[in-house]
């Protein structure tokens, strides 16, 4: 793939920062609380809001309290969160106003995140608060879109889990997979795969960026 756009739309678990490990026992301790099924839970929650998540499994009056609970299980768990492969140099080497994060995450969780893996903070920041409808409904998108003011077809978006691919489709935006947190056979949807952005070179041209699969 070789592409020039206006803009890059990253996600930030899993394509930014590998934060799995933690999020998966933020989950597997808040089911052990509840006696629900884990693995249930984990089969459908990458890449998805936990209120969206949680009300597939538990009554929509506990939701705001299990919300609580999962945030306190995942600002105390950073161990094991770092930032994945060529991303530090990518975002340092993109124009200011030229990408933004649209992440299913909180954000009071995804700043110190970044923060935690040495990754700068965007200027635009779209959070699960920012959005009525979480992925695959491409709200977020189409809201980092509008505060940068490009037009989503011209955004490249970048996620590595099938409802993110689903939510930068459905806006109109070029997708590129990232094959760190799913099997690169579960991104079929997107327009291009690679296993790491160590894959791709992002070179700022009077164009836009062009952005291209090196490997």
């Amino acid at each position: 793939m070789r592409l020039t756009c206006r803009a890059i739309l990253f996600d930030i678990d899993g394509t930014l920062v590998d934060s799995t490990a933690s999020v998966e026992r933020t989950w597997r301790t808040w089911a052990g609380e509840q006696g629900i099924d884990a693995d249930a839970i984990l089969r459908t929650s990458h890449g998805r809001r936990s209120q969206d998540v949680l009300i597939e499994h538990i009554d929509a009056d506990q939701v705001e309290a299990a919300m609580r609970r999962l945030n306190e299980l995942e600002v105390s768990d950073t161990d094991g969160v770092i930032a994945l492969p060529g991303t530090r140099d990518i975002l340092t080497s993109l124009p200011a106003g030229s990408w933004a994060a649209v992440t299913s995450g909180e954000r009071h969780v995804m700043v110190p995140r970044l923060k935690i893996t040495g990754l700068p903070v965007p200027e635009v920041l779209v959070t699960s608060e920012d959005v009525e409808n979480g992925k695959p409904d491409p709200e977020g998108y189409l809201a980092a879109a509008r505060q940068l003011g490009v037009d989503p077809a011209q955004c490249l978006v970048i996620e590595d889990a099938p409802a993110g691919i689903r939510a930068g489709l459905a806006a109109g935006a070029h997708v590129l997979g990232v094959a760190t947190s799913h099997a690169i056979d579960e991104l079929t949807d997107a327009h291009a795969r690679v296993l790491d952005l160590t894959a791709c070179r992002f070179t700022p041209a009077d164009e836009g960026i062009v952005v291209e699969i090196t490997d």
